[in-house]
C-alpha cells in the first residue's frame, strides 16, 4: 500500500507513477517536513531498507498531477534520454477566468527567468538570456468559475505555461504571482499535470499515465464527470 499521503496511479519494477498533490514541492529539501520526494521514499521504504528514489522531472509547487520516479538508477538515464530526446509528451490542464479569445492556438514567445521575483517575464526577442518556448492550447469545457484549457507544451522551460497564457489576458485561476485576481486553495492554482506519455523502447507505441483532478468546485466539469 502506498503512504497515506501519496496518490498511487501506477507501479512496476521500473518505476512508479504518482498524482502529486499541490503545495508540496517536488524534490527533497532542508526546509521542507514533506515533499513528494519523501513521500515516494517512505512508500518504497517499506519493503527495501534502502530504495533508489530518483526524480525524473518536476512540478511547481502550486501545481498538482502527474510525475514518474525511477527506482533504479538506470531507468532514470532512460527517462532523461526519452525526455531530451522529446519521446515524452505531457498534457495539462488550466483553468482560466476569461473566455479566450481563440479556442484552440498556438503560442512561441521568449522566455527570461526572472530570479529576484522568482517568476518568468516573456520578453520581445531571443537572446542569451531569453529562451524560446513553444505550447498549444484549446478550450474543452467551461463552468461557473472559468474556462477549461487543455495544454500540451512542446518546450520544457521554468514556468512557461503560466507565464505564456498570462502573456496572452489568460492568467491561471488562483496564480496571483502572474495577476490573477481570483481566490483558490491556497499554494495552489488551478494547473494540473493531466497526462504524461512516452515512447516505449523499440517501438511505436506510447505508454500514458493520467492523474484525475483535483476533487473541489472549480475542476467540477462535464468532461470530467462518469459515464453511466
Amino acid at each position: 500500500m502506498p503512504s497515506p499521503n501519496l496518490e498511487l496511479i501506477h507501479e512496476n519494477n521500473d518505476y512508479l507513477v504518482v498524482n502529486k498533490s499541490a503545495g508540496l514541492i517536488s524534490e527533497k529539501s532542508l526546509y521542507e517536513k514533506s515533499t513528494v520526494e519523501d513521500q515516494v521514499h517512505q512508500h518504497l521504504s517499506k519493503n527495501n531498507r534502502k530504495p533508489y528514489v530518483g526524480v525524473i522531472h518536476r512540478l511547481d509547487r502550486v501545481t498538482s498531477g502527474v510525475m514518474v520516479f525511477a527506482k533504479k538508477k538506470s531507468i532514470l538515464v532512460q527517462f532523461n534520454e526519452l525526455f531530451s530526446s522529446r519521446k515524452v509528451q505531457k498534457t495539462y490542464l488550466a483553468i482560466v477566468k476569461k473566455k479566450p479569445a481563440k479556442t484552440k492556438a498556438h503560442l512561441t514567445n521568449f522566455l527570461v527567468k526572472n530570479n529576484l521575483e522568482k517568476k518568468a517575464d516573456i520578453v520581445p526577442s531571443k537572446s542569451k538570456t531569453a529562451l524560446e518556448c513553444r505550447l498549444s492550447y484549446q478550450v474543452i469545457d467551461e463552468n461557473e468559475f472559468g474556462y477549461l484549457l487543455e495544454v500540451k507544451p512542446t518546450t520544457g522551460r521554468f514556468h512557461q505555461i503560466r507565464a505564456q497564457l498570462a502573456h496572452i489576458g489568460l492568467p491561471i485561476v488562483g496564480d496571483e504571482k502572474y495577476g490573477s485576481d481570483q481566490k483558490y486553495v491556497p499554494l495552489s492554482v488551478c494547473l494540473h499535470a493531466w497526462k504524461l506519455s512516452y515512447q516505449v523502447s523499440g517501438s511505436k507505441a506510447f505508454e500514458t499515465f493520467e492523474a484525475p483532478v483535483p476533487k473541489n468546485a472549480f475542476w467540477r466539469f462535464k468532461s470530467f464527470e462518469k459515464q453511466p
